[in-house]
């Protein structure tokens, strides 16, 4: 190996999962089939992440090197959108997806702990555990739109003006972001301790029409926020850090 060929590969070992990501979504999909964690787990390294699953970096990397030969959609390329259409886009659509779903699959999951709990008890914690994240997400969402994204706009609005931000703003983004970043964390160990009590959701030999739309149903708020908090915790909320 060249000493260029290495320096870069030792750079990319340092870099973290959330900035491979953050700079072309692509490879999200590849960390994804390796069980790699980018959005809450996004600020382990490559190396870190690469040994904690077992996984050979330099093959990984290749992988990423794959996906990322094909175009990137202009549309989808999100670290290059402005915060406050950014702020926009995740309100309008992972917040609208949650305040319409959210509710559904706790009943959902409620329903079925109640009808298949007696033979699958692991049904009866996944009910509990998902009331906890519905009502955590609703204070946090709240806090996003009518704390820290008027604060963002307000920021970007005074830049683009060529002004100062107003210290009131900056300490509100500072208070926000560590709060939210905590709150981040603790959904989504919450969200893996689902996954794990539902076995990747693997749907029992006797389960009812609901039990499947029930785990279809979580899996999909699963993938739902794994691209919410990448969008937060990858792009946003650097960005917003910055005037701090």
């Amino acid at each position: 190996m060249t000493e260029n060929k290495r320096a870069q590969t030792t750079d990319s070992a340092n870099k973290t999962i959330g900035e491979f990501v953050a700079e072309d979504y692509r490879t999200a999909t590849v960390f994804e089939g390796h069980g790699i964690d980018f959005c809450c787990g996004g600020q382990a390294t490559l190396a870190e992440a690469c040994q904690a699953k077992g996984v050979d970096s330099d093959a990984l990397l290749k992988e990423m090197e794959g996906v990322k030969s094909a175009p990137i959609e202009g549309s989808r390329n999100y670290g290059a959108w402005e915060l406050p259409f950014l702020a926009d886009y995740i309100v309008n659509t992972h917040h609208a997806y949650l305040n319409e779903n959210t509710g559904q699959i706790a009943a959902y999951a409620d329903k079925i702990a109640g009808v298949h709990g007696a033979h699958h008890p692991e049904v009866v914690e996944i009910s509990a555990i998902f009331r906890k994240i519905a009502a955590d997400l609703a204070d946090h969402l709240r806090e996003e739109e009518e704390v820290l994204f008027p604060a963002v706009k307000r920021i970007e609005m005074a830049r683009k003006s060529g002004g100062a931000p107003e210290a009131g703003d900056v300490r509100v983004i500072r208070a926000s972001l560590e709060k939210l970043q905590k709150e981040h964390e603790e959904i989504g160990d919450a969200v893996h301790a689902i996954r794990r009590l539902a076995r990747d959701y693997a749907i029992p030999a006797d389960a009812c029409n609901t039990f499947v739309l029930t785990y279809r149903k979580l899996e999909e708020f699963e993938n739902d926020l794994h691209m919410h908090v990448h969008l937060e915790n990858n792009i946003l909320f650097p960005k917003a850090a910055r005037p701090c």
